[in-house]
């Protein structure tokens, strides 16, 4: 088949489009539903293949804009939806000149003459943040789909293009795009009453029955290394830390254009406080702040030690000081060049000085790793690690959207990386040596802490999987 045979008959199958539609509503509201959970709302969307419109009027862009080479489905498109943008050219020859935050290729790779060509001409309309999205079905559906056209169940296609997720994400690859995550959905795309709520959002998410599913969810990023420096705010959450506050100016190494330090102390017991007024006093040539938490718990303590920063990227390091501040260099170098956008500590692959991690606690991270693997989409080892880097700009987004999740977790590491997840920010991990503290005493229950982090997992799979 030609490209003028493709134009051809959608052309010609545009009147009846919104009729198998609306037959196949169930699997186009799930496509939708899919798609809006991974785009925020209100932001700049470009849709390539769009059709009539909707998938693009479901992610309710802020600015939004559809392009398809048919020109009766464009029409169709701009009488429905005259809030968005629709421009009537082949996406092959795409010659728009303005960069998106999200763009939209669904169930487009079957039908394209050149599919490597049209993800060439992503860059064209990319920025280095630029999420991309490309739904295709699994092929192993191709039987079922048939008959469904035989029995007028749907409509009838064009042959079709046979490409896995691992060719699409490698076509994208030599284009200049890294895929981050690929996301498995839609077991049952027609709408059998309490049945299809369990299939779809309970077990569509399952191992063996997502590979099953008829839907892959491919996001990837563009691959842009940089090399500018930036500044750096290091927050440092500490309760009863006294003996460890001197230590983490003296052991932290400069990197960044400008580094702050910003101590938030947590109510406690051993004059804490007055120890790092002293150090700020002791040491001028630091940019030392030093703040009391307006709260209880680890994550208010970084939430604020965030609100004060004014460095472009910000750092957790622990005030117990078992994560070595002399591997925070790594962390930073990641992050400059653009090789992860947010970055976890791992204390799971060195060997441990004694005591520095009982062994329930190691058996629940590493639990609590394998859980958060499969959450995240992206591979995890250690959750539990304080250590933790992104950009303050990431930062400010994930908290305009924490209603999603709401304020749960008193430790601060599940909010933040539930955030960058939702965000579909690189996740990347940086292996550290784990170290016995040299003062103060663990202040995290084993049984109390462990069964609160069991209820956050099962409240993260509810809202990052099962949704």
């Amino acid at each position: 088949m030609t490209k003028n045979n493709l134009l051809s008959y959608f052309e010609s199958t545009a009147g009846k489009r919104q009729f198998w539609k609306k037959r196949n509503s169930t699997y186009h509201k799930l496509l939708g539903k899919n798609f809006s959970f991974i785009i925020p709302e209100n932001s700049k969307v470009l849709e390539l293949g769009c059709s009539t419109g909707d998938l693009l009027a479901a992610v309710k862009p802020n600015y939004g804009v559809g392009v398809d080479f048919s020109s009766s489905l464009i029409d169709i498109a701009k009488n429905t939806y005259p809030n968005l943008t629709f421009i009537c050219q082949d996406v092959e020859e795409l010659t728009l000149d303005e960069k998106f935050d999200y763009i939209i290729i669904s169930d487009l790779v079957g039908s394209l003459w050149d599919v490597q060509k049209m993800f060439d001409n992503l860059q064209k309309v990319s920025h280095e943040r630029t999420r991309i999205i490309v739904s295709y079905y699994n092929y192993i559906w191709e039987p079922i789909l048939k008959i469904a056209e035989k029995l007028r169940l749907k409509s009838r296609q064009p042959l079709q293009n046979w490409l896995t997720s691992k060719d699409i994400s490698r076509m994208m690859e030599l284009s200049g795009f890294e895929t981050i995550r690929i996301d498995k959905k839609i077991l049952l795309p027609k709408n059998i009453p309490l049945i299809s709520t369990f299939f779809n959002s309970f077990l569509a998410n399952l191992p063996f029955f997502r590979e099953l599913t008829l839907s892959n969810f491919i996001i990837s990023r563009p691959i842009v290394e940089t090399q500018k420096e930036h500044t750096v705010s290091i927050i440092v959450p500490a309760r009863n830390e006294r003996g460890n506050i001197e230590n983490a100016i003296l052991t932290t190494p400069y990197f960044g254009s400008h580094q702050e330090f910003i101590f938030v102390e947590g109510h406690s017991q051993d004059n804490t406080y007055e120890e790092m007024l002293r150090v700020q006093k002791a040491y001028p040539d630091k940019d030392i702040k030093v703040i009391k938490q307006s709260g209880k718990g680890k994550g208010n303590a970084v939430r604020d030690g965030f609100e004060l920063a004014t460095g472009e990227i910000l750092y957790i390091l622990d005030a117990d000081l078992t994560t070595p501040p002399q591997d925070m260099p790594k962390f930073y170098e990641i992050l400059r060049k653009n090789k992860g956008e947010f970055i976890n500590g791992c204390r799971l692959v060195y060997p441990m000085e004694k005591e520095a991690m009982r062994f329930l606690n190691l058996i629940a991270n590493k639990f609590f790793g394998v859980a958060f693997s499969f959450l995240l989409g992206q591979r995890l080892r250690d959750t539990l690690c304080g250590t933790k880097v992104l950009f303050k700009k990431d930062y400010e987004i994930i908290k305009q959207n924490r209603h999603y999740f709401g304020d749960f977790d008193p430790f601060g590491d599940f909010d933040l990386l539930f955030g960058a997840a939702k965000l579909n920010l690189k996740i990347v991990e940086v292996n550290v040596r784990y170290k016995d503290r040299q003062y103060g005493s663990t202040q995290i229950s084993r049984f109390r802490h462990g069964v609160l982090l069991i209820r956050m997992t099962l409240f993260a799979s509810k809202k990052l999987k099962f949704f």
